[in-house]
């Protein structure tokens, strides 16, 4: 009577054990699938509201619209501020900000570049500030670069030797695709960006007991497609970034052809580079700036 109790009490345990497996394997699933599908919603944070827009530092500017054709045939508008130089041919600086907030976080930095002479294009991708669309991809935030080098060129009928491109962190891996795209631009300037998405990852040991590898599909591979840049390229970085550890623009460095340089700022976090560097920030900019034109020059007197 005993050992049939026993043999009970022990079928009802591995039967317990049993669904409990099922359900925790199910529910393994459902997150495994959760993160594939809600990824973009770990990496972009796009906000709506523009709290302050080119007027706040009196800089004149435009208001730019640009068509973006998608997929069911519709076409959707990015917006973004056209900070036009007051310089007789003014070199171009194409922003690409970071994952969060929209352009009107970015004015301050936008500034200085415009200060220091440059005609400036601020974009904010699909589904940030007042662009419209979804919420934003990787593919789509590409998509929307090359949207806005087409302006350029096109619209504004810039040279693409007159036109540097800017990346802020997540920006800067949009800046490394565009620059890899359009070898005829002037430069690139990556700022506190990283290698790629699964790198950030395995340094934050984030989502370990997931099969990452299998479920990312926002990459932003940066180190696997800056061997191939044909454009000087600058990396700048603060040593205390952390956000962005700096031995990421380290291995990007270490990755990329000449000519490029790196430099990194001591005590400097991942948004503050610029404020903590001061005035060296913009002699940095302004020589790599007379550096490549330098080049340029160089290489049409051949």
């Amino acid at each position: 009577m005993i050992i049939n109790k026993m043999k009970i009490i022990i079928q009802l345990w591995f039967q317990l054990l049993l669904w409990v497996s099922i359900v925790a394997a199910i529910a393994y699933f459902a997150i495994c699938l959760f993160l594939f599908v809600q990824q973009p919603r770990f990496i972009f944070f796009p906000s709506s509201v523009i709290e302050k827009t080119p007027e706040f530092f009196n800089i004149p500017y435009e208001e730019v619209w640009l068509p973006v054709p998608v997929d069911s045939g519709k076409v959707e508008r990015m917006h973004g501020w056209w900070l036009k130089s007051n310089q007789p041919d003014a070199k171009v600086l194409l922003y690409l900000h970071g994952n969060g907030i929209n352009i009107g976080a970015n004015l301050a930095h936008a500034n200085r570049f415009h200060q220091l002479g440059f005609s400036v294009l601020l974009i904010d991708y699909r589904g940030y500030g007042r662009s419209e669309g979804d919420f934003p991809n990787e593919m789509r935030v590409y998509q929307d670069a090359f949207t806005a080098w087409n302006y350029l060129v096109k619209q504004q009928q810039i040279p693409p030797s007159q036109i540097v491109i800017y990346g802020h962190s997540l920006g800067g891996a949009i800046g490394i695709d565009l620059a890899l795209k359009h070898p005829e631009a002037a430069g690139l300037i990556v700022e506190s960006s990283f290698t790629s998405i699964r790198d950030l990852i395995s340094y934050r040991n984030l989502f370990q007991i997931f099969p990452v590898d299998l479920i990312l599909n926002q990459r932003f591979e940066s180190i696997q497609k800056v061997p191939h840049l044909k454009v000087p390229v600058l990396f700048i970085h603060g040593t205390v970034d952390s956000t962005v550890p700096s031995f990421m623009s380290q291995k990007l460095y270490a990755a990329a052809p000449e000519p490029k340089t790196l430099i990194l700022v001591p005590g400097a976090e991942h948004n503050n580079t610029a404020v903590v560097a001061n005035m060296e920030y913009l002699q940095w900019i302004e020589s790599f700036v007379h550096q490549i034109y330098a080049r340029i020059l160089f290489n049409t007197r051949q």
